[in-house]
């Protein structure tokens, strides 16, 4: 008894690392085992998640362009409640809430990178076709998942650093050991989000601040080109904390390439030359400000990086493809071992429901795209053959990339898809609004099923390490997919109505932007820049023989400044807890500690947004501009800075 209870409360030794010849890793959870799972109380409290933090994560998303994972904020509120309720024995029912939750972002990610720009292109977009497209590619993303998840999970054990995956089972199994995380989460989580509410309800401080604030910043900006921008908000900074270093400095790198390289090089070499900024309008190079150069050439630059970078994934992963469709085929065959038959821990759900649950969404995404967008029987079949394809192809690019790094590529696996549907639908004799409609409709399926498929594999990496029934986390997953789906639905058409995605004080979604920056040459006729695509493409190839992460560079080129400047000084902050003490064990305690205050600023700033987007719905504005509150935002966004790592150096080693 002693010895299960042992297993009940730590990690085996051998979770992280490959294993020896012979070797057999055995979770918290033993296969013999039957730890409650699915209860009334897990599935209530996953769904009561789901909708919180799909609503945070939409606001967030569309602000910044940035959607935060909440599986580590999900499974620290999991742990608390239940350490505030006394509840024992409650790590099943955890891992539950925890994926049934953590449906929220992805879903999220796949519906705001791409759907929004319905809206940006002056097109209506209804509630259903919002939450179908986002509820069809969710269930996509689970199914085509499943048979690989043997492969990703326990195949390769120790041979992937699972990062998400990793700092979340930590905050679940120090739940059994009665951790206090809960409590540091609350805090920071009302700090963040009252000082996110200050700026974005009431506007004492700006949320960005920039070298146009002096006279000099001023005149670099107007002669040279050259500004620098930062987001004061704490929500952004505790991403940038979560993110680290080295990915936000990759990021940074190439949003730095853009507006000090090649704005300033644009401007120069292009003075005299003329651009069409609209309808019979055009204007000097010259006296475009480095915004609109931004805007007019240097992004597309990104977007072809970001589309090469996806191509790349599909290369590097051909292999893991064939194996996984191997083991796939084995198993619809009946080839299993006894143990593989057995064993709880190892169950999925059967290779037949998941042939008849694709085929069953195929056929009603189908007749959604038929009967809700198209029309038009050969178009339609175009376009599902279209998301079968692509989906099934980057089911794999997503999962590894988040198995290695913790990002998915999503947004880039997009970016090429609209390219492509484009380039197909309008062969097929669909071009226009009616072509724009379709192409957003079917990227944001693709989106949602790819970022699922990313998103998923978190979560049973998770259960395998702790040995819950991935049969029941997949079953479950179902109904966080649904709930979500409805959320962002909501919130979408909300935030819409409030701020909008285009004009002055508009929301900013960057990669909404950018696919309806894609989609509107292509289906209308105009000029596309695909010297531009062409040119970050060759670059996303030469920074990938170099080493250089392409996805995350080419992120940064695309990006607007004020939103990449800011995850380098959460980065930054992050370096600098992590090594200021000689015991490396302390250094780790106060890195932990300020991963939870980042979650808490990450989830509190973006709630506290959501709440006040929807006291403007209202029609409560409160807003009052002044002009010293660029000022005041300099004094306050290091006041924050301070607090972070004050706070983070109080972590003390157990």
């Amino acid at each position: 008894m002693e010895q299960e209870e042992q297993k009940l409360n730590s990690l085996p030794e051998n979770a992280y690392r490959e294993l020896k010849p012979g070797e057999k890793y055995k979770p918290m959870m033993p296969a013999n085992s039957k730890p409650k799972e699915v209860t009334l109380y897990s599935v209530v409290f996953g769904i009561i998640m789901a909708v919180v933090f799909s609503a945070a994560a939409a606001y967030l998303g569309l602000k910044v362009g940035q959607v935060f994972e909440a599986a580590i904020p999900i499974a620290i509120i999991a742990v608390g409640v239940g350490n505030l309720a006394k509840k024992n024995n409650m790590l099943g029912q955890n891992v539950i809430i925890q994926s049934i939750g953590a449906s929220s972002g992805v879903i999220v990610a796949g519906a705001i990178f791409t759907l929004p720009a319905l809206y940006i292109l002056g097109l209506e977009a209804e509630f259903y076709q919002i939450f179908l497209s986002s509820l069809l590619g969710g269930l996509l993303g689970i199914l085509m998942l499943i048979p690989f998840r043997k492969y990703f999970v326990k195949d390769m054990h120790g041979k992937y650093p699972f990062p998400e995956a990793t700092a979340t089972t930590e905050v679940l199994v120090s739940g059994e050991k009665k951790g206090n995380q809960a409590k540091l989460l609350a805090i920071s989580g009302l700090v963040g989000g009252l000082y996110d509410f200050f700026i974005s309800t009431f506007g004492w401080w700006t949320e960005n601040i920039s070298t146009r604030i002096v006279g000099w910043g001023e005149l670099l900006a107007e002669k040279l080109k050259l500004v620098f921008k930062v987001n004061t908000g704490a929500a952004v900074l505790g991403l940038g904390y979560i993110i680290g270093l080295k990915y936000a400095a990759i990021i940074c790198a190439g949003s730095f390439a853009v507006w000090f390289v090649l704005i300033p090089f644009i401007s120069y070499f292009g003075d005299g030359q003329t651009i069409a900024v609209g309808e019979g309008i055009t204007t000097l190079l010259r006296d475009m400000s480095p915004e609109e150069i931004f805007r007019n050439y240097a992004r597309h630059i990104g977007i072809g990086g970001i589309a090469m970078a996806g191509i790349i994934g599909i290369i590097r992963s051909s292999k893991i493809i064939r194996q996984a469709v191997g083991l796939a085929v084995n198993e619809l065959k009946g080839k299993k071992t006894a143990e593989e038959t057995v064993e709880r821990t190892q169950k999925d759900l059967t290779m037949k429901f998941i042939m008849i649950g694709i085929l069953a969404t195929l056929v009603t995404t189908f007749l959604f795209f038929q009967f809700g967008v198209l029309g038009n029987w050969f178009q339609t079949v175009v376009a599902i053959l279209i998301v079968f394809v692509i989906s099934f192809l980057f089911t794999t690019v997503a999962a590894n990339a988040i198995a290695i790094v913790g990002t998915n590529p999503v947004s880039g696996m997009t970016l090429m898809t609209l390219i492509l549907a484009s380039l197909v639908l309008v062969s097929a004799g669909l071009s226009g609004t009616n072509g724009m409609m379709a192409a957003m409709v079917i990227g944001g399926v693709v989106c949602t099923a790819l970022s699922m498929a990313g998103g998923f594999i978190t979560d049973l990496k998770i259960g395998y390490w702790l040995g819950t029934t991935p049969a029941k986390q997949e079953t479950w997953k179902f109904l966080g997919t649904a709930v979500s789906a409805a959320t962002v639905a909501g919130v979408m058409i909300i935030l819409n109505k409030t701020y909008g995605f285009t004009g002055e004080g508009a929301l900013v979604a960057p990669q909404a932007n950018a696919m309806a920056a894609v989609i509107k040459p292509l289906m209308e006729g105009g000029a596309t820049p695909w010297m531009l695509y062409f040119a970050g493409a060759a670059l996303a190839l030469i920074l990938t023989m170099i080493g250089v992460p392409a996805l995350a560079f080419a992120l940064g080129m695309f990006i607007p400044l004020e939103l990449n400047t800011p995850l380098l000084v959460g980065g930054l902050v992050s370096w600098f807890v992590s090594t200021r003490s000689k015991d490396e064990a302390v250094n780790k305690a106060r890195r932990d500690r300020g991963t939870l205050i980042a979650s808490g600023f990450i989830a509190g700033g973006a709630l506290m947004g959501v709440i006040s987007a929807i006291l403007k719905y209202a029609g409560a504005d409160w807003y009052r501009a002044w002009s010293g509150a660029e000022w005041l935002a300099v004094v306050m966004y290091v006041v924050i800075i301070g607090y972070f790592i004050w706070d983070a150096l109080r972590g003390k080693k157990e």
